[in-house]
């Protein structure tokens, strides 16, 4: 029997019910996305008492997860507060969401690993992304979990820049659609080198695509996608070790008197306030709020906010330049099912005739008139859906660099995102071959839109992992240099962002620190209660 959410009920006891006193746990997750629900996972067979903190309820299953109306128009599942432009001073309503499951409801289950060249220093033409302090073989083994978690689709052997793997994709890729697989062709004719997109929906038969085919940038009614809430949060909470906390929005970390390390988490329940105490705290909200979180948990022993020694505390924020581009046919409709099946990376990484790197080309979910109306609110509705018929739609991701003058900062408790574009040159050149390569294939008109500030379900970068703690915000495994018991394990910990989506990368490397954080929540309370035995 399914609850009202259309999944089959909790476990009793699974979710906590706030009384006067306050909540303990051994390890607090404070965000159930992708890197908080894959630790919350991670950790349910450690033998700690863990609980993960969601702001938001778990959304429902119903029929208006797939009317884009629904969600374009009348925004049915907005639940972000505005934040603000520091350029302009202008609000602007961000792309994030507070459900159980956080972003990941809402995204198209694009699943790519980065490739070698992300993890080192990299020049482009606007300066140079730094490497991170660790490997891509250190993450490796992590990735083929990570794709088998959440049920990828992919193929081995046609991206050139495809990474080295150990395992298999763990199912095959999903089939191009006839438009689809007829622009693969001309790509392949152009010397192009088209490949199966790394994806986590299950879709089996044209009825499934059919039935998921708003699901990239909306909720998928059927259950095909491989969210965080069904892949990671409900496999957890099976776990009598592992319990959720939700509509609770944690406000303020408070820390030990010395400010070496976090004893507890003020949480706002309705009008309550209620204190969550734990040996460690997990801190994964996304990268905008991660950074907000330990900003207004700032005290006389962290000044500038928890665990901001290096002053680099919401600096170095990263969401990638990306354009969505439409080339349209305007005599054949385009019914594709799902579309989001086709990647290419020719010009991911630089080489003869390509100074610097461009970026990456992947399909978009098929669009549809409500979801362009907003970038074309003075066009008919009439002529907007004429076009999204008979269009091919696309998405261009070029690497956004970090700059410490970019960042993410709270002004009279609003928060304030200061971000300049950066290589937007590298960016219009891959637009301006793109173009060509689709009209080629086939579709003379060619409509573009690049993203703004609004666009931030990429961010990355607040609170940059390093070696140097003069340099960097946590240590490689993601804790924190200034607070002993305090870990950030979403995009956050980005050095750079790369020009992939940071999906699987945030879920690989929860699955790679959870060892660790558990070894040193286990030492710790070990530790406290040897010290409560000698008092």
């Amino acid at each position: 029997m399914s609850d009202k959410t259309g999944y089959t009920p909790l476990r009793p006891g699974a979710l906590v019910k706030p009384g006067d006193e306050p909540i303990t746990a051994d390890i607090v997750i404070i965000g159930t996305g992708m890197g908080g629900g894959t630790l919350g996972w991670a950790l349910r067979d450690a033998g700690l008492d863990v609980l993960m903190v969601e702001r938001g309820h778990f959304l429902p299953r119903e029929p208006e997860n797939s009317q884009p109306v629904e969600m374009f128009i009348k925004g049915r599942y907005k639940t972000a507060r505005p934040w603000y432009d520091g350029r302009t001073g202008h609000p602007f309503h961000p792309g994030v969401y507070y459900w159980v499951g956080g972003n990941t409801k809402f995204y198209g289950a694009c699943l790519p690993r980065f490739r070698v060249c992300d993890f080192d220093e990299i020049v482009h033409h606007d300066g140079v992304s730094p490497a991170w302090p660790f490997s891509y073989d250190d993450l490796e083994p992590f990735y083929g979990r990570a794709e088998a978690l959440f049920q990828v689709h992919g193929q081995l052997g046609e991206d050139p820049t495809e990474p080295p793997h150990s395992t298999p994709y763990p199912f095959t890729p999903l089939a191009h659609e006839p438009a689809v697989e007829a622009f693969a062709v001309s790509l392949r004719q152009q010397g192009l080198h088209p490949f199966h997109m790394a994806n986590g929906m299950n879709l089996e038969t044209m009825s499934d695509r059919l039935w998921a085919q708003t699901s990239d940038g909306m909720p998928s009614e059927s259950g095909a996608k491989s969210d965080a809430e069904n892949r990671v949060v409900r496999p957890a909470l099976e776990s009598e070790r592992v319990r959720l906390l939700i509509d609770a929005e944690v406000t303020r970390l408070l820390t030990s008197p010395d400010g070496t390390r976090v004893i507890a988490a003020e949480t706002r329940i309705g009008d309550r306030t209620v204190r969550i105490e734990a040996t460690t705290f997990v801190v994964s909200a996304g990268a905008v709020n991660s950074a907000v979180l330990l900003f207004n948990s700032a005290n006389h022993q962290h000044p500038q906010g928890l665990g901001n020694a290096s002053g680099l505390l919401g600096r170095n924020y990263m969401v990638h330049n990306s354009t969505f581009f439409i080339g349209v046919h305007p005599w054949r409709r385009n019914r594709t099912g799902w579309q989001k099946t086709l990647g290419m990376n020719d010009w991911y990484e630089a080489g003869p005739g390509t100074p610097y790197p461009l970026g990456n080309l992947q399909m978009l979910g098929k669009l549809r008139m409500p979801m362009v109306k907003a970038a074309r609110a003075w066009a008919s509705d009439w002529s907007l859906t004429a076009v999204t018929d008979r269009s091919l739609d696309i998405y261009l991701t070029t690497e956004d660099l970090p700059r410490r003058e970019n960042r993410v900062r709270v002004e009279d408790g609003r928060i304030v995102v200061d971000w300049q574009t950066t290589n937007l040159v590298p960016h219009r050149e891959f637009v301006r071959r793109i173009t060509r390569a689709v009209r080629k294939a086939g579709y003379p008109l060619i409509f573009t839109q690049r993203m703004g500030i609004e666009t931030n379900s990429h961010m990355c970068g607040t609170a940059v992992a390093g070696v140097d703690a003069g340099a960097s915000v946590l240590n490689p495994d993601c804790r924190s240099h200034d607070v002993a018991n305090l870990w950030v394990v979403d995009s956050a910990f980005f050095p750079s962002s790369a020009a992939l989506n940071p999906a699987l990368t945030i879920a690989a490397n929860a699955l790679r620190v959870a060892p660790k954080i558990a070894a040193a929540t286990g030492a710790g309370a070990a530790a406290r209660m040897e010290a409560q035995r000698g008092e």
